[in-house]
């Protein structure tokens, strides 16, 4: 691998360890099915508890990148912007939301599904602002703002839908990234150095 495509994987390494997002995905799927009472989702203990068992198991796939990728600390720039970024998609997310189906007097109402809609275009942005734009990124978060912002979510309220579509979207997009990185770096293999 030739000095300047190893920076670049460096620099790009956090933000490629993409099983993390398959729990991620799942944690938007239980949510939606939790607000939709579904099974055992309708009790708030269980939903806690599939939420810890979720974030162990995100921890326990950090640990296997670590362990057969190694670590890269971001640079300080790259990080705050990976924050900022998150920070703002966070905020649009819910004001679009709200603005654009909220049943209030003062919101637009429009016949779209905002949360997969706003989420993929923050996506989008994300990927291309904080991580390299690749093909997959174009085509899974392009294609979630699509399906969410196609005036065709009438009737009762899409949220629970949007929240599936979006945990989908975002395992589909970390499979994509851990072969990516996979691509760069090679098969995942232990390391021995500490």
């Amino acid at each position: 691998m030739d000095p300047t495509q190893l920076r670049s994987a460096a620099a790009e390494h956090r933000y490629l360890r993409g099983l993390i997002q398959v729990p991620v995905g799942l944690l938007f799927i239980a949510a939606a099915l939790g607000n939709e009472h579904w099974g055992p989702l309708d009790n708030d203990w269980v939903f806690v508890a599939v939420l810890v068992v979720l974030a162990g198991a995100a921890l326990a796939i950090n640990r296997f990148y670590d362990e057969h990728y190694g670590r890269v600390t971001p640079a300080a720039d790259r990080e705050a912007k990976a924050i900022g970024m998150g920070l703002l998609g966070a905020a649009l997310l819910f004001g679009l939301a709200l603005l654009l189906r909220s049943r209030a007097d003062w919101s637009l109402d429009l016949p779209v599904n905002p949360i997969p809609g706003v989420f993929g275009l923050t996506m989008l942005a994300y990927s291309a602002a904080v991580v390299t734009l690749r093909p997959h990124h174009i085509v899974i978060w392009g294609s979630l703002a699509v399906a969410g912002l196609l005036p065709v979510w009438s009737g009762d309220d899409p949220s629970n839908i949007g929240l599936v579509m979006c945990g989908v979207a975002v395992m589909a997009n970390g499979v994509c990234d851990h072969l990516t990185i996979v691509r760069t770096l090679g098969p995942a293999t232990l390391r021995t150095d500490g």
